[in-house]
């Protein structure tokens, strides 16, 4: 009998409001791709990298809350959590965050301090372990080799 193989680590992909409009909203900011396309590059990397990647998007705050939490109790290797617009508000996804003792990577597409004042503020990197914005779809990719390195 042949022995299998331990399973990879899993590193969950959480994304929330709005991203499910991806290569809809704004494509001049947030560029082309859709989240299925950030999806795929994301799992042909994960591939590469020995690990496999949960991919998931709401547009529902508790929802981020119950997979960041979810993570933690599934022993992910990290999350990569581009929060969208909760990133600058949500004391629930920060408070998640710090709760947990997954390593979390803030995502964004866009480089926030480019932007408007309001996105200048952090409510999730306060509480992450890094940060990876401003390079597009790239940033996913960026964020998951570090994750892999974890």
């Amino acid at each position: 009998m042949a022995d299998t193989p331990p399973p990879r680590p899993i590193v969950f992909v959480l994304n929330g409001p709005n991203l499910n409009m991806l290569g809809l909203r704004e494509p001049e900011i947030y560029g082309s791709d859709t989240l299925d396309d950030i999806a795929g590059m994301l799992e042909d990397r994960a591939r590469e990298l020995g690990v496999d990647v949960d991919v998931r998007q709401s547009n529902h705050e508790g929802h981020l809350v119950d997979w960041i939490q979810q993570a933690n109790a599934e022993r992910a290797k990290a999350v990569l959590l581009n929060a969208g617009a909760y990133t600058h508000t949500s004391v629930a996804i920060h408070d998640a965050i710090k709760a947990v003792n997954v390593p979390v990577i803030e995502v964004h597409l866009s480089n926030p301090h480019r932007r408007e004042g309001f996105r200048h503020v952090s409510r999730v990197g306060e509480a992450a372990k890094g940060t990876v914005a401003g390079f597009g779809a790239l940033s996913y990719l960026l964020a998951l080799d570090a994750a892999a390195k974890l």
